[in-house]
């Protein structure tokens, strides 16, 4: 049998960018009763298609009693016992569309839309740009013009560093829910306290990876130039984050904060975060759910994916715009007294006799949470909380596209599968 999860508040959906692991399952939904009192499970081997799935003693598919016809046919009496009909191809394309659903939003969310991750953060923590790149029109520019004076590796560093504090952060989550009665997944119908409890789970988790996560930020923004490959390896993340946390060893300035000073940023963070793209979730579902003019069917996969992927992407987009200005604070503080160099995001200069990106140190001076806000808003106005939202924007549109293409295909191919 399929492994699966009772619903929940945060399985409702999916992850958003900052959860990977959790886009390689594929939401669905159990067939029986209408559609609002449907129940949403979360399965982590190929959909549960008629036809295609794993039974228990006595049961028959759908597909496989309409093959026998009537109950009084030959072979019906046979059950299990009796020969199978071959799976035809429009089964088995039903069977593997949610794998493949599943990898082009995971592939999309944490490959293809890194580079839009990894520029957005060198303009957050870019006080002295120019260009706040507020449309997603100048941030392709600029990174177009980083990647072809550095090439394409420039815009993908990081990445290794971004799937571990993931990691960290699944299993930082897990052991705190074992060993505290914090639950890690909400009932179908759950109470203040529960909520309550499983909201601090969340907080908790962000504290325990903040200093991977800020090892991981240093990555991702630190300019391909001044990088050494020769030291650079893949658990240098936790290396750092673990130097970070001892404060031992760390050829870091007098700038830098304590990590006590991030630890209410980072939680309330997380905890926002998670709640704004549940709530925004469950809401586009029930729209979708009250919407439609017919009972959706579990069976194909246009219906029992899609749906989920539209609601999850919705939830992460929301979240992520309203909570730009307090990720553009907690980027800065994490970085301070790092010597970080970054990228220009202003465009690429000549230097010397090629074309070279300028670089620049992040030298901020901020004593905290509060005092950073307060010099954002009076030295670059409200607009710089949102630098870099163009590579926001860009981000979600990518994906958002590439979501509408796979779907778009996969009708196609249900049609021709159909029609065969």
């Amino acid at each position: 049998m399929a492994s699966k999860r009772p619903d929940s508040f945060d399985g409702l959906g999916f992850r958003g960018r900052d959860d990977p692991l959790y886009g390689a399952g594929y939401p669905v939904r159990s067939a029986g009763g209408p559609a609002e009192l449907q129940h949403h499970h979360w399965v982590t081997t190929p959909p549960d298609i008629p036809g295609s799935r794993n039974l228990h003693h006595g049961e028959r598919t759908p597909q496989y009693d309409e093959s026998l016809g009537e109950p009084g046919a030959p072979g019906a009496a046979a059950g299990w016992d009796g020969p199978q009909p071959g799976v035809p191809p429009a089964e088995q394309l039903n069977r593997f569309a949610g794998f493949g659903i599943g990898l082009v939003s995971l592939f999309t969310e944490n490959v293809l839309a890194h580079p839009c991750i990894v520029f957005r953060r060198q303009c957050q923590v870019n006080y002295h740009a120019r260009c706040y790149h507020l449309t997603p029109f100048s941030a392709v520019a600029v990174m177009y013009s980083i990647t072809k004076a550095q090439g394409p590796k420039s815009l993908w560093k990081g990445m290794g560093s971004t799937f571990i504090v993931h990691g960290i952060s699944l299993g930082a989550e897990g052991i705190i829910s074992e060993l505290t009665p914090l639950p890690r997944e909400l009932p179908h119908r759950w109470s203040w306290k529960q909520l309550s409890g499983h909201l601090l789970l969340k907080g908790l988790t962000a504290v325990v990876a903040l200093p991977f996560y800020c090892a991981s930020l240093i990555e991702t923004v630190q300019s391909e130039i001044v990088r050494d490959d020769a030291s650079s390896g893949l658990l240098d993340c936790l290396r750092e984050g673990l130097t970070r946390l001892f404060a031992v060893g760390a050829p870091h300035s007098r700038r830098l904060l304590p990590l006590s000073s991030l630890l209410l940023p980072a939680a309330l963070h997380a905890i926002l975060r998670y709640a704004i793209a549940a709530s925004v979730q469950r809401v586009a579902l029930w729209l979708h759910q009250r919407g439609r003019k017919q009972r959706a069917d579990p069976s194909n996969p246009l219906d029992a994916y899609f749906p989920e992927l539209a609601a999850a992407w919705a939830g992460s987009l929301v979240a992520d715009i309203m909570l730009f200005p307090l990720e553009t604070a907690l980027h800065r503080l994490g970085l301070q007294g790092t010597r970080t160099i970054i990228d220009a995001t202003d465009g690429v200069v000549a230097v010397g006799s090629g074309g070279s990106p300028l670089v620049l140190p992040v030298n901020t001076q901020y004593d905290g949470f509060s005092e950073c806000l307060h010099a954002i808003r009076r030295k670059e106005g409200v607009v710089g909380f949102y630098r870099g939202f163009g590579a926001l924007a860009a981000q979600y549109a990518l994906h958002g596209a590439l979501l509408a293409a796979a779907r778009t295909l996969l009708r196609l191919l249900l049609l021709e599968g159909r029609g065969c």
